[in-house]
C-alpha cells in the first residue's frame, strides 16, 4: 500500500504531554491544545501551519516547528512559545529541517536528519551533540523521568539497530539489535526501563530491557506487512502492564506485558513450558495479542497512548485479577477516540468505546462566552 503523507489530512502533527494529561495538533492553520480528561479546548493559535507541536508537561511552555508555508514559519526554526503571554520565549534556528523535538524539565532535545542537538532548557545552552545515520523520519523515543532519562534514535539504516543514549548524564547508554529490518516505530516507557520495536515490515514487536540490553518479550502483530504508526506503553512505573500500537490497516493493537508473566508463572510448571524459552512462545502464543480492528480508515495515520490502568484484584486473595486501560486515539484525518480495554488474568480482552468526536469543531470555553 502507497504511503498517504499526513499533509493531504487536517492534522499535520499530533502528540501527548509526558503525564497524558494534555494533547496538542498542528494544522493547516495553527494548533490547538486539548484537555484529555474532558476534551474541552483549553488553547488555540491560527498564525499558520505547523508539523511540530510539544508540550512540556501541563505548563504554558510549547515548543512549536512551522510547515514552512510563509517565511515566518521555517521548518527550520525551533520557537519556544508561551501561552499565558501569547509570545515567542527564544528560537533557535538550524541548517536543515527540524524533525522531532523532545522536552522534559530539564533537557531539550532537537532532532535533525543526521545530528541531534541536547540542551539545557533553561539556559539554552548547547549540551551535547550526536552524529547519527541519515534519519530521515525524525523517529526517535524519550523517556521524560530525570532518573531514567534515554532517548533512542536509529542505529542503522540496513537493519533495525537502536541507538540508546542518556541525556542527563550525556552518555552512550548502548546499542541493541532489535530487527533484522530498518525500524519504523519505537517507545520507551515512562521511567526508561523498558523500549518497543517494530521494523519496517511490521510482523513483530519486540521489548527489551534497557538497563541490560536483552529482550524480554516478542510479540508478533501479524503475519502480512503493515506500517506500525505508533508504539505506547502503560504508565507503570514497575514493569508496564500493557503496550499498544496503530498500525496502515486501521487497526490497533494491544499487548499484554504484565499479565503475560502471570501466565508465563502457570505455564513454566509444564513440560512444555520448561523446554521453551519465555519469549518464544510469547511470540507465538495469541493470548497476550488482541485487535480492535477499523479503529481508522487504513492507510490514515493515528497515534494512540494508554492514559491509565487501574487494577482489580480479588477481595478474598488480593490476587489482580483484571486490570482496566484507559486507551485514547488521535486519527489524523480529525477524530479522538477513547476506549476502555479490560483484560482478565486469562488474558480475555474487551473493548468498549467511551467517546468519540471531531477535534476540529471543538469550540474553546472562551469562544462560547464571547
Amino acid at each position: 500500500m502507497a504511503n498517504q503523507s499526513s499533509s493531504s489530512y487536517p492534522i499535520l502533527c499530533a502528540s501527548f504531554n509526558q503525564d497524558t494529561s494534555c494533547f496538542a495538533i498542528g494544522t493547516k492553520d495553527g494548533f490547538k491544545i486539548f484537555d484529555s480528561n474532558t476534551g474541552r479546548l483549553c488553547y488555540e493559535r491560527a498564525i499558520g501551519a505547523f508539523v511540530i507541536v510539544e508540550m512540556l508537561f501541563s505548563s504554558s511552555l510549547l515548543a512549536i516547528v512551522g510547515a514552512g508555508e510563509e517565511p515566518s514559519l521555517s521548518p527550520r526554526r525551533l520557537c519556544l512559545f508561551n501561552t499565558t503571554t501569547g509570545t515567542a520565549l527564544r528560537e533557535l534556528n538550524f541548517l536543515t529541517s527540524i524533525l522531532a523535538v523532545r522536552m522534559n524539565k530539564k533537557r531539550l532535545v532537537v532532532i535533525l536528519q543526521d545530528k541531534t542537538y541536547v540542551y539545557d532548557i533553561n539556559s539554552l545552552g548547547i549540551l551535547d551533540t550526536i552524529d547519527t545515520i541519515p534519519n530521515l523520519k525524525g523517529l526517535c523515543a524519550f523517556s521524560p523521568s530525570l532518573e531514567g532519562c534515554f532517548l533512542a534514535l536509529p542505529a542503522s539504516i540496513s537493519k533495525g539497530s537502536v541507538l540508546l543514549y542518556n541525556v542527563m548524564d550525556l552518555h552512550l547508554h548502548c546499542e541493541i539489535d532489535a530487527h533484522r529490518a530498518p525500524l519504523a516505530a519505537m517507545a520507551l516507557s515512562s521511567n526508561g526501563t523498558y523500549i518497543a520495536t517494530a521494523s519496517e515490515q511490521g510482523t513483530i514487536i519486540r521489548v527489551h530491557l534497557v538497563s541490560e540490553a536483552t529482550k524480554s518479550y516478542s510479540f508478533r502483530r501479524g503475519t502480512y506487512p503493515s506500517t506500525i504508526f505508533s508504539l505506547s506503553f502503560g504508565p507503570s512505573t514497575q514493569l508496564p502492564d500493557i503496550l499498544v500500537g496503530t498500525s496502515s490497516s486501521g487497526s490497533v493493537h494491544a499487548f499484554s506485558l504484565g499479565f503475560s508473566m502471570y501466565q508465563r508463572s502457570k505455564r513454566s510448571g509444564s513440560f512444555l513450558g520448561s523446554i521453551i524459552p519465555g519469549s518464544v512462545t510469547d511470540a507465538l502464543d495469541p493470548a497476550h495479542h488482541d485487535v480492535l480492528h477499523n479503529a481508522s480508515p487504513a492507510g490514515v495515520k493515528s497515534y494512540a497512548v494508554i492514559r491509565k490502568v487501574d487494577k482489580v484484584a480479588d477481595t478474598s486473595t488480593s490476587e489482580i485479577v483484571a486490570c482496566r486501560a484507559t486507551i485514547s486515539i488521535i486519527t489524523y484525518n480529525g477524530y479522538f477516540q477513547e476506549y476502555n480495554l479490560s483484560i482478565n488474568n486469562q488474558n480475555e480482552f474487551l473493548w468498549s468505546l467511551e467517546r468519540e468526536f471531531k477535534l476540529l469543531t471543538v469550540i474553546s470555553d472562551d469562544a462560547i462566552s464571547s
